[in-house]
């Protein structure tokens, strides 16, 4: 099991769209995946999940990947979330 903190960096945090993202990305690798926030631990690989955490611009997430590609998941899902989900913003 592996754990890294992340900031979100986008500012309109994660709403629907960067959710989405997150949780389909995640969903492509085997490990489990869980996101701790607020006191709260949600499972990453669930929309519903994702989105109860209303984390906006600056919030502060630890990641927690557990299973055979762990790595590999992290890296992808940390680089999503530096890339600022893909949002052109200025």
């Amino acid at each position: 099991m592996i754990k890294k903190k992340v900031t979100i960096k986008n500012s309109a945090g994660l709403h629907a769209r960067p959710s989405a993202q997150l949780v389909k990305l995640a969903s492509k690798y085997k490990s489990d995946f869980f996101i701790h926030s607020y006191g709260y631990r949600v499972n990453g690989k669930s929309i519903l999940g994702v989105m109860t955490l209303a984390a906006e611009h600056g919030a502060e997430l630890e990641l927690e990947v557990d299973g055979s590609d762990e790595e590999e998941a992290l890296t992808a899902i940390e680089k999503l979330i530096e890339d600022k989900f893909g949002m052109d913003e200025e």
